[in-house]
């Protein structure tokens, strides 16, 4: 393994670029379609206020339980018993539900990027077909579409092989240049920022449905709504077997939550106060739309380069997390031992071919229309399964107050904060469980995701390491 450990500046570029990637180009216009401003300043904090709970989680179990590297397997097992085979296989599950809900995710973010490149290259917008196998049709723009975004996959894959240090300081760099590029938004946008946009701030709201809903059900669909864009946040704790210090993962953890949750914030409400809410709610690019109405055609260009920004430096981030938790959860015998092998630069180059032909497999959805749909339900099936090890680290987090592990030299009040952190992180996954869950068909096919890993139970170590 590489001596070159990871610390907080990289970690925290890992957090705040997994969380702020294409979300924040759409949610203005989202948000706006099932919310009056107050309903949707609810969400986010309503949001905001349940990932902070999962933050202060994780940074209490690093500081609590620092040997338990690896983040939420570890977690698990401990929860379901440490030195079981139970714990074992729980502690497999969830790093197989979560590595495997992100090659599509993965897949999901190449796309969006090569979405943002059309700008460039009209040409992959093209209709024309260049080859048919009986009633299949390829055209010229998806075909075009699917090698570049094949092509940026391998790119990234070599990047991999270069080390994980490596791919952290290519990450960082990428983070910093998009949120210099959304600052530089938020200036422009403050310049034409109308308050009487906001008005009526407190208001019903009727659907495309036609049903009409008030200020708590706003905040309700809005919360949902809001939760995708801060899927990553637990990034640093995956990759806590590579930092420089416990500490670190903490704190980049905080830190890339707050950034993230400042630049959604002001970026909705900005969108909001800058166009006429009838404009918001049916705009398809709604951040191109205020810089266009403030700077002119200039704003499309702005706003298309630092789409492809955003989407690469998230690339780069989520691959890398990607590969990192077979491996990290290999080294724990928690996964086949398989996917720990490295090359000379302390790269899991196993981990990085299996998990990168995934998600190209993912990527043929761009070929065809009717793979495409069947993927874009993969993609929600997908983004649930990232939200149970959230409820698990969020029980596991309660047991260990309850029990008082750790805490005889801890004063009172600490131990009660953190109890309360912990109820309300594991009650606040639960309703997001829930609510993502209430459709039958999504609760079938998530339940078999996260079952199909079961074939692999035979192939883990015979061994639990305590």
């Amino acid at each position: 393994m590489s001596d070159k450990k990871l610390g907080f500046w990289l970690l925290t570029a890992l957090v705040t670029g997994n969380m702020v990637g294409s979300a924040i180009f759409m949610l203005p216009q989202s948000l706006s379609n099932v919310g009056s401003p107050a309903g949707v300043l609810l969400a986010w904090l309503f949001t905001g206020l349940g990932v902070l709970m999962l933050a202060h989680v994780y940074g209490q179990l690093s500081d609590f339980k620092p040997e338990l590297i690896g983040g939420p397997p570890s977690y698990t097992r401990e929860l379901f018993g440490s030195k079981s085979k139970l714990g074992q296989i729980m502690g497999f599950e969830i790093s197989w539900g979560y590595w495997t809900s992100n090659s599509p995710g993965n897949a999901a973010i190449l796309i969006t990027l090569v979405g943002y490149l059309t700008y460039f290259l009209p040409i992959l917008q093209s209709k024309t077909i260049l080859f048919s196998l009986g009633s299949f049709n390829v055209q010229i723009g998806n075909f075009l579409s699917f090698a570049i975004a094949s092509a940026v996959l391998w790119f990234v894959h070599y990047l991999m092989f270069k080390g994980t240090y490596t791919a952290s300081k290519i990450n960082f760099f990428a983070t910093v240049t998009k949120i210099l590029g959304f600052i530089f938004f938020i200036i422009i946008a403050l310049s034409i920022f109308d308050v009487t946009y906001l008005h009526p701030f407190i208001a019903e709201k009727t659907l495309k449905s036609g049903e009409t809903i008030g200020l708590f059900q706003q905040m309700n669909q809005g919360a949902i709504l809001t939760l995708w864009a801060f899927v990553g946040v637990e990034s640093a704790v995956w990759l806590s077997g590579r930092a420089k210090r416990l500490q670190d993962v903490k704190w980049a953890t905080l830190t890339g939550l707050i950034i993230a949750l400042a630049i959604y914030l002001l970026i909705t409400f900005l969108a909001m106060g800058a166009l006429p809410a009838k404009e918001l709610m049916v705009a398809d690019k709604p951040l191109v739309d205020v810089l266009t109405k403030i700077i002119g055609a200039k704003g499309s260009f702005i706003m298309a380069t630092l789409g492809v920004l955003s989407m690469l430096g998230a690339t780069v981030g989520w691959i890398l997390l990607s590969v990192e938790v077979p491996y990290q959860s290999a080294r724990l015998n928690l996964f086949p031992h398989w996917f720990v092998k490295e090359n000379k630069n302390g790269a899991p180059y196993r981990a990085a071919w299996i998990t990168n032909a995934l998600t190209q497999l993912f990527l043929l959805s761009m070929i065809s229309d009717t793979i495409a749909n069947a993927f874009n339900e993969m993609i929600i099936i997908a983004t649930l399964a990232n939200l149970v090890p959230y409820l698990f680290s969020g029980i596991y987090s309660l047991v260990v107050v309850l029990k008082g592990e750790n805490y005889e030299k801890i004063n009172l009040w600490k131990r009660l904060l953190d109890g309360t952190m912990a109820l309300g992180a594991s009650l606040y996954s639960f309703w997001v469980l829930k609510s993502g869950l209430s459709d039958l068909k999504t609760l079938v096919l998530g339940m078999l995701l996260i079952v199909s890993g079961l074939i692999l139970v035979p192939l883990l170590p015979k061994h639990v390491k305590a």
